[in-house]
Formats: structure tokens, sequence, C-alpha cells
């Protein structure tokens, strides 16, 4: 019944802007063939238009019935279901069935450069060692053979990959074959531990450039780093920024506030100014806890990071949201999905009670047609599962079949707050999801779940236009994670278990209310 209505609605998109469509499918077809380019070209014998060909599978269906026949006789649920299951099946067998023999090391290092290069070059340049060939059997020393068993010590610029068998623990084996490296060499080298694509774990050492940074830098220099005074400034920007965003959005009878006069006027009256302040302060709380969590995190796990840095705009939100840097390479698996998860855990934890709040004091109007995803003064609580609950819990009774949301301005935020919270969430790169699928599953997985989870919203964006924002900044997103250190040592079941908390989280948010639990819920 669900999918149905999705395709209804799809048809309906098609019928009022059929150029907007093609165009869509256009830029789809497109960023999907740069995507497989990209992404697994180098990995696979599989022809990249082939795979592309079964990714657009799906889509090409869907536009042929719409041509066929019309927005008059939706296309069956079974043609979508089936397409998508097949074609999933069908990549993932080609891309196996053509996979190549590793070549390179996954490591983001001048390495991987090097290694991506063809066999053969027609002028061939020296290697650069970080090692002298008389210290390899120092180096060989370092891997005791009932723990590591080294079989091979390839040279790449830059970088000493050791290969060969683990005898032992992940864990011990790399903090002991640490110890033995800092007791040879220092801190001249930083070690890294990786699974390969063949499954096999192999050490890397690559030159500690920041330890020699450090010690040619003051410590108070050091500490300047963090630059309390930027952020402080940022953060006050922002305020301003998103207050005046709230004011717009709060009285329509204002006049325009950017404008040199207006915003002087604006900035002299407490009265209006306090009208922006609910959603401005609910904002800025949520994005800012989202990034305590992560800084706090990195500080227990003594990996050097900025203070949180607001992104102040002067249209949209108010704020592009915030961020940290982190200065220190992070240890392990463990502190990669500690780090990662604790800002949209905390930011959703804020963001629950202000959210509840605001929709209690939210008006209900009726649907009509102007009622989207999007529009927060007629929001159709049921586009998600999340939002549709909380809605209930907050409004009972008044909230109907045939009711929309005017949002409260401190809803606004809350629900916004979701918004950043899923899109953290999704599996994919270098945002939060993407490194906590990293930490629980390696970064071989994590790249090809990244990759479904980028097509996957593609297809929601056909029925779904809100999403196709989000599905362009996917497909230019990289799928390839920054590894630890140790990269190789696999979570416990607690963090197994709270990282598919946190995706189902993410599916709650996103995806619509069952029409069977709306009957339920009586909305």
């Amino acid at each position: 019944m669900v999918l149905k209505l999705l395709v209804g609605h799809f048809v309906q998109i098609t019928e009022d802007n059929m150029a907007f469509w093609f165009l869509f499918i256009l830029l789809l077809g497109l960023a999907t063939y740069l995507m497989v380019q990209h992404s697994v070209a180098h990995i696979t014998r599989t022809p990249v238009w082939l795979l592309w060909l079964v990714l657009m599978t799906p889509a090409f269906l869907l536009s042929g019935w719409t041509l066929m026949y019309g927005a008059k006789q939706p296309p069956p649920s079974a043609l979508i279901i089936w397409s998508l299951f097949v074609c999933t099946l069908l990549y993932w067998t080609l891309f196996q069935w053509g996979r190549q023999a590793p070549r390179d090391t996954q490591i983001q290092t001048p390495a991987e450069a090097s290694e991506s290069q063809p066999a053969i070059q027609p002028t061939p340049e020296p290697i650069v060692r970080p090692i002298e060939l008389t210290e390899e059997t120092q180096l060989r020393n370092c891997f005791p053979w009932s723990v590591y068993y080294v079989q091979n010590i390839e040279y790449r610029p830059q970088a000493v990959i050791c290969r060969g068998q683990l005898r032992t623990k992940a864990s011990n084996a790399y903090q002991q074959i640490k110890t033995n490296i800092e007791a040879q060499f220092g801190d001249r080298f930083v070690l890294i531990f990786q699974e390969g694509f063949n499954g096999k774990p192999f050490f890397v050492l690559v030159p500690n450039t920041q330890a020699a940074k450090e010690r040619n830098t003051p410590r108070r220099d050091q500490e300047q780093l963090t630059r309390p005074g930027l952020a402080l400034l940022l953060l006050v920007a922002t305020l301003l920024t998103t207050t005046l965003v709230g004011i717009e959005n709060a009285d329509v009878s204002l006049p325009p506030i950017w404008e040199i006069g207006s915003l002087f006027k604006v900035l002299s009256n407490p009265d209006v100014l306090f009208k922006g302040l609910p959603y401005a302060l609910g904002l800025m709380t949520i994005l800012g806890i989202h990034e305590l969590g992560h800084y706090l995190t990195a500080k227990f796990y003594n990996i050097r990071s900025t203070l949180p840095y607001f992104i102040p705009v002067p249209f949209f939100l108010g704020t592009f949201g915030a961020f940290i840097q982190m200065r220190s390479p992070i240890p392990n698996r463990k502190a990669l999905f500690d780090i990662s998860i604790a800002g949209p855990i905390a930011g959703f934890v804020v963001t629950l009670p202000l959210l509840i709040w605001g929709l209690a004091h939210s008006d209900v109007v009726s649907l009509n047609e102007k009622t989207r995803l999007l529009n927060l003064d007629a929001l159709n609580p049921k586009y998600s599962i999340l939002l549709a609950l909380l809605s209930k819990l907050a409004l009972g009774s008044q909230l109907t079949a045939k009711s929309a949301l005017d949002l409260h301005p401190l809803a606004v935020a809350g629900f916004l707050g979701l918004v950043v919270t899923a899109l953290n969430l999704m599996p994919v790169g270098q945002l939060d999801g993407g490194h906590i699928v990293h930490a629980m599953f390696g970064q071989r997985t994590a790249i090809i779940i990244g990759q479904i989870a980028r097509v996957l919203l593609l297809l929601l964006a056909l029925v779904r236009e809100e999403f196709l924002l989000w599905a362009i900044i996917l497909l230019f997103m990289p799928l390839i994670d920054e590894p630890a250190l140790n990269d190789v040592t696999e979570l416990d079941n607690g963090r197994d278990i709270w990282g598919l908390l946190a995706i189902a989280l993410l599916i709650i948010i996103v995806l619509p209310l069952p029409q069977a639990i709306a009957n339920f819920l009586q909305i």
C-alpha cells in the first residue's frame, strides 16, 4: 500500500513536469556513471557500462512504464520491488565476478598513488625508501613470528608495506609490534594496521611528520591551534544569522530584514529579536551538542581536535551547521565508532524534548495541495515514521488523518534536528554513518554499503523529490574513509548493537509512516 502511494506520488510529479523528470534521469545517469567509474572501476574487471546499466535499470523501467501507460495507470508494486532486488543482487554478482587481485593498500598515503600506477613504467623513477636497506633487519625483528610472520616487505614512496600472516589477536599484534617499532625507530614512523582487499591484514609504516612539527612548535602555539577566539566569533555570528532567519519565518509582515536600514531597526528592537530566538537557540543547541559529542569523545581518546566551529550564512537556515577538525590519527575502530556515534546520539537526545515541546505548541491545520515535507506551514507528519509518532504523542486526538502541522519555531528547530541527524547517519564515506559502518564492518564492506545506500537514496528521490538534494550530495562524496591506525580489530557486541540502533534511527526518520500504523494511530 505504501509503495503504491509512493509510486502514485511519483507519477503525479512526472505528469506535472515531464521535462524536469527527463532532466533528472539524465543527471542521475551521468552521476551514477561517474560514481561507478571512480568507486569500483579500479578493483573489478567488469565493464563500467554494464554495472551502470544494472544500477539504472529500475529508473529506466519506471520511466518506460510511465511513458507507455501515462499517469492514469501506476506501475505494479511487484515491478518496483523485484527490479530493486534483482538489480542489487546482479550488481553484487557482477562486481564480485570481475574482482581483481589486490594491488593497492587502501591507505590514504602517498603509497596509494604509487600503487595505482601501471605495473610497467616507460621511465621508472628511483624509489625513495623511508628506511635504509641496512635497517631492514631491524624492521623484521620487530615482527615476532608468533605474532605476525612477515613474508614480504614492499618499499613505496614514503611508505613501507609489510605483508604476512597474522598469528594472534589483531589488537595484541598491533600493540606489540607498535611497541617494537617505537623501541627500534623512536617516533620516526606511524604504524598503520589494515585489512587488504584479499582479507589479509598488513602493516604500513609511514613517516611521522606530525611528531617533527610538534617538536619544533612551542607548546603555547600548539594550544592556540584550537582558536577559541574564532570559535566564539563564529558562534556569535551564527546566533545573529539564525535569529534573523527566525524573525523572517515568524513574522512575514516585517520589512526585508537584510536591507541595511531594516536590519538596524530589527537589531534595536528587543521585542522583534525575541521572536527569532526560539528557532535560533533551538537549532544552535542541537547543532552545538552534536559537535560537542564528537569533541568530548575525541578528548576522551586523547585525540587533538578543534572546538566546534559554526558556519553562519545570511539565508537558508541561517547556518550550514557546525564542525570540528581532528588533528591526530584515530587509534582504532573502537575510538572511530565512539567518536562518530557520539554526535548523532547527543544531538538526537537534545532534539527529542525540544521537538515534542514545539509540536505540542504547533497549530493543527488541514491538509491541502501545498502540503509538503519541507513546507513548515503545512507539514504532513506522515512523511516520517518518527515525526508521526512524536506528533501523535504531543498532540493526541487533535491530530487526524486529514491534519497537517503549522510548526512552532522550536518545532522547526527540532524538525531540522531530525533532518541533520538523518543526513549525518547516512552510511556513506566521511559522514558519521559512514564512520559507523566502517568501524562495524571494516572498510571494504563499508564501501559496498555506501554504494548501495547512494543508489537506494537515488531511487527514493524518484518518488520523494525532497531527497534529490541529499542524493546529489552523497553522489559527490567519496566512499573511502580514512582508516584508523589499527583498522583490523573488530568491535565488541555492545557497540555493534548501538550501531544497528543508529541505522534503525535513520530508517524511522527517513521512511514514511506505513498506512497500517497510520490506521492504528488514527492519523
